[in-house]
């Protein structure tokens, strides 16, 4: 009995689909819109993770070490720092990579080049250039390599400084611009859902009125509540399934036309490279969304509009 009242419903979903053409394609363009909106949110959130992480791996911490510090002691430490959560990655720059960098960066400056080579050796210590997997985790990597140094006596002690202070003002702004960041993207897509939920609404609340007194007569004749139901959610759903395919199949020359743009200029992203990559996981979550969205108005428009 279950099986052969759910293919009535299923039937008399798509019949009710077909029979309201005008109405239904108002109500698919309608979600069409909506889902494309989902969409942009989606690619929104794509571009400023990229930015966010292009900002990231611009800012570090270097650990500078004294002049005769052993490799194997600053190797040994570079080891430990790796073997942190926190931590991205580690870099090490020996004394001749440092010096080799100070005199590209100097090269222009004629007299600091004669000064340094009127020295005759080497002033500069290695160092190691830390990059963490967040900024706001900087500070408890610099505090463990602070107690560290400060276990240690004068005398063993091989870390001339950290240049955590420095950039401390850009690391912490940085933290701050990543937080709201992430704030904002929540925010505008828990707004796009409850805009997509409300028109969406509506436009079913249309198929649903125009159907008042088949449901009437349905009622009358002992019809069950999911049995009244049942046919709009499935109408629902339909809408949902096919401005899914609609909202994906306009925004791809959009990602098109957009990539050159976003490449240059946000962080590396290409955006048709990413939509084409991962083209059936968004597919999923635009198809899902669009089923659910459909199925949920139907189910509240006929709830709280015909009062069954």
């Amino acid at each position: 009995m279950l099986w052969v009242n759910t293919k009535r419903i299923i039937r008399t979903g798509f019949l009710s689909f077909w029979r309201n053409g005008f109405v239904s394609l108002s109500s698919i363009l309608v979600m069409t819109v909506t889902l494309f909106s989902i969409i942009a949110v989606i690619f929104t959130n794509v571009i400023l993770e990229s930015v966010l992480n292009d900002l990231k791996s611009k800012v570090d911490v270097n650990v500078y070490f004294i002049v005769n510090a052993g490799e194997s002691d600053i190797m040994q430490m570079k080891g430990t720092l790796e073997k942190l959560a926190e931590v991205a990655s580690v870099k090490y720059v020996s004394r001749e990579q440092a010096l080799a960098e100070f005199k590209d960066k100097h090269k222009d400056d004629y007299l600091t080049i004669q000064g340094l080579n009127e020295l005759g050796d080497n002033p500069l210590g290695a160092r190691l250039n830390i990059v963490a997997k967040d900024p706001s985790q900087y500070e408890g990597i610099v505090k463990m390599i602070e107690e560290k140094n400060a276990l240690a006596t004068p005398e063993a002690s091989i870390i001339d400084k950290v240049n955590y202070q420095q950039n401390k003002v850009v690391i912490d702004r940085l933290s701050a611009i990543i937080v709201g960041a992430k704030q904002f993207g929540f925010l505008l897509a828990l707004v796009m859902i409850i805009i997509s939920v409300l028109i969406t609404l509506n436009t079913i609340r249309l198929v649903i009125y125009m159907s008042r007194e088949e449901i009437n007569i349905m009622r009358l004749v002992g019809a069950s509540n999911m049995y009244v139901r049942g046919p709009f959610i499935v109408g629902g759903m339909i809408y949902g399934v096919i401005s899914a395919v609609l909202a994906m199949i306009l925004f791809w020359p959009i990602t098109l036309w957009l990539a050159g743009a976003t490449t240059d200029f946000f962080g590396g992203v290409n955006l048709y490279h990413y939509y084409i990559q991962n083209f059936f996981q968004i597919f999923i979550i635009v198809l899902g969304a669009g089923m659910l969205l459909g199925a949920i108005s139907s189910f509240l428009a006929v709830r709280k509009y015909l009062k069954i």
